[in-house]
């Protein structure tokens, strides 16, 4: 016989995931989200970046929550995800450095990214490491996925295109998902500029609401 879902878990991953997703709901984070999100690429790029970031944190201050002075939190937790982030920007730029220079300074930018400071504060510094990498994991992924989105929108409506440059993340093998939808397209230049991440957004935000608004009528 299969095992019924848990109600409370279930809710524990939608909340992240929809009902107070860190990007349209909590609003954090919309630096890298509005900046980097110009292909889809970049912002896949971004998204798992951030998930590798928040997960590692998570962990490391649940770990330490015990031995940890309330005066002294705030600035450990800075410590903690600047080394993250340090060592994952080596990372990047040893394996993927066509990509770290896409991202460029929104890489380093990752240490000030309200979401993981939040996370970090609100939740893994009083729950165990079980509940917090799978808090960082919910919370990444609502948060990337909310990034690619945007990232798609603003693709092919800007360039008409899909995935250009995947071979920055995937390698040779990337090449063969690259998708042109118009060959003569010039391309939407405000897609692709800063204010095409806000009308993106501001449209996800909008369908969320009335989502919302649906379900509970």
């Amino acid at each position: 016989m299969g095992s019924e879902s848990n109600p409370t878990a279930d809710r524990f991953i939608k909340d992240r995931l929809w009902y107070n997703n860190a990007a349209m709901v909590q609003m954090l984070g919309l630096c890298p989200l509005l900046a980097v999100s110009n292909t889809a690429i970049n912002a896949l790029g971004m998204g798992l970046a951030t998930l590798m970031v928040l997960l590692v944190t998570n962990a490391l201050v649940s770990l330490i929550r015990p031995i940890i002075h309330k005066e002294i939190r705030i600035p450990l937790f800075v410590l903690l995800i600047a080394s993250v982030v340090t060592a994952l920007e080596m990372v990047m730029n040893a394996f993927f450095h066509e990509l770290y220079l896409s991202l460029g300074i929104f890489i380093p930018l990752i240490v000030t990214n309200c979401v993981i400071m939040a996370r970090a504060e609100a939740f893994a510094s009083k729950n165990s490491l079980s509940q917090s990498l799978k808090d960082g994991l919910f919370v990444a992924l609502g948060f990337a996925w909310v990034l690619l989105l945007i990232g798609v929108m603003r693709e092919i409506i800007g360039q008409g295109t899909l995935f250009s440059g995947a071979h920055l993340l995937l390698g040779d093998w990337g090449q063969h998902i690259e998708i042109t939808f118009l060959n003569d397209y010039s391309g939407f230049l405000i897609a692709i500029l800063p204010p095409g991440a806000f009308f993106a957004l501001g449209l996800l935000v909008a369908w969320k609401n009335h989502r919302d608004a649906i379900k509970q009528k």
